[in-house]
């Protein structure tokens, strides 16, 4: 019996996520059974179009006739439409994948985790990261304590399409809509990772930072401000007394998609980048410098299901193992991570950088 998925949203995150549900059963024959059941937007023209192109059976604009007829609901729209749709499919029993951030507020985040909790079935937050090979090796390593006692971790995340002051203004640029600029678009993405591989954010000390505070609207002859960050840093210390640096940028000027971390421990240490996404750098203690590792070897995590060793795979990929992992633990009734619980982790901390910058001080996470 196929599992009926109901998608909410279908840009840059639904294609994304359409093209992997069409590649699980080629290169992942153990994964479930998937309809793409029914895509849900506003815009009824465009929505035909859009179920037509990713492969949808049906089309709704109206997500409350939707959730109780999918086994599985994914609500990738903007960050203001992740709550509702999402806590009301908890609340018919359908698993839901939501993507990142959890939401646009803390206390959204907050009624989505209870929602989660009470529902009582498999949830997802969707930070894809997390399943790039190269960084489930790393996490391994560190696992088995090949870094020795880990010190410091340091996350960056730049982008630059911002940096024309006349780019036109969206949703992501409305504290209202989105909660947050480049800190919960990017840094949400950084602030997982760090507690995925190190452990969790103990304190923050944040800065924040807008340096263009009104955009052209498209189309008309007016600009609306921007209410969010541009650009953020943070000083944090993570369980342990880890120490963490985390930034992001959307005014980066040459940098397009340039997530990096690094983790210092004792013994080593190692880097990632997203731009380089099939190489891991390594540095042992009995090591004159960093070597790199191409992590396409079969024995590498999620490797065996695609091609022979060093033909490397892509960003896309990694929405297929995440679909892949969330799916098979719907059909399993196994628990799955990141959850909406994981979730709201980040957004804690994302909420504490926040008060920081306001406040001028150390926050602690609670």
């Amino acid at each position: 019996m196929s599992l009926k998925v109901g998608v909410l949203g279908y840009r840059f995150m639904g294609k994304a996520h359409a093209n992997a549900l069409a590649r699980l059963p080629m290169f992942f024959p153990d994964a479930p059974d998937v309809e793409r059941h029914v895509l849900v937007g506003r815009d009824e023209e465009a929505l035909t179009e859009a179920a037509d192109r990713l492969g949808f059976e049906n089309t709704s604009t109206n997500w409350k006739e939707v959730i109780d007829e999918v086994d599985v609901f994914y609500n990738l729209g903007p960050n203001f439409v992740h709550a509702e749709p999402s806590i009301a499919a908890l609340e018919a029993g359908t698993p839901v994948l939501s993507e990142k951030p959890l939401a646009a507020s803390l206390s959204d985040a907050e009624r989505m985790a209870d929602a989660a909790e009470s529902a009582g079935v498999p949830t997802a937050t969707a930070f894809n990261y997390r399943f790039v090979p190269a960084i489930r090796y790393a996490k391994r390593l560190i696992e088995d304590g090949e870094l020795g006692e880990i010190h410091q971790f340091r996350g960056k995340y730049l982008q630059d399409w911002l940096v024309d002051p006349e780019a036109p203004w969206s949703w992501r640029n409305d504290a209202e809509l989105a909660g947050s600029g480049a800190l919960g678009d990017l840094g949400a993405h950084t602030i997982d990772l760090a507690q995925f591989l190190v452990g969790d954010v103990e304190r923050v000390s944040g800065h924040l930072q807008t340096f263009v505070d009104e955009r052209p609207v498209e189309g008309e002859d007016e600009t609306k401000p921007v209410t969010v960050d541009d650009a953020y840093s943070a000083q944090a210390e993570l369980a342990g007394g880890v120490m963490g640096t985390f930034e992001a940028s959307r005014f980066a000027t040459g940098h397009k998609n340039d997530h990096t971390i690094e983790v210092h421990g004792s013994e080593g240490s190692l880097k990632f980048s997203l731009e380089r996404l099939n190489e891991l750098e390594l540095l042992r203690d009995d090591n004159r410098g960093y070597e790199t590792i191409l992590v396409t070897d079969e024995s590498d995590p999620y490797i065996d299901h695609w091609w022979p060793p060093g033909h490397v795979i892509g960003w896309e990929h990694t929405f297929v193992h995440e679909n892949y992992e969330f799916l098979s633990a719907v059909d399993s009734g196994e628990e799955y991570h990141p959850n909406f619980a994981d979730g709201l982790k980040v957004q804690t901390v994302l909420n504490a950088i926040e008060e920081s910058d306001e406040n001028g001080e150390w926050v602690s996470v609670e």
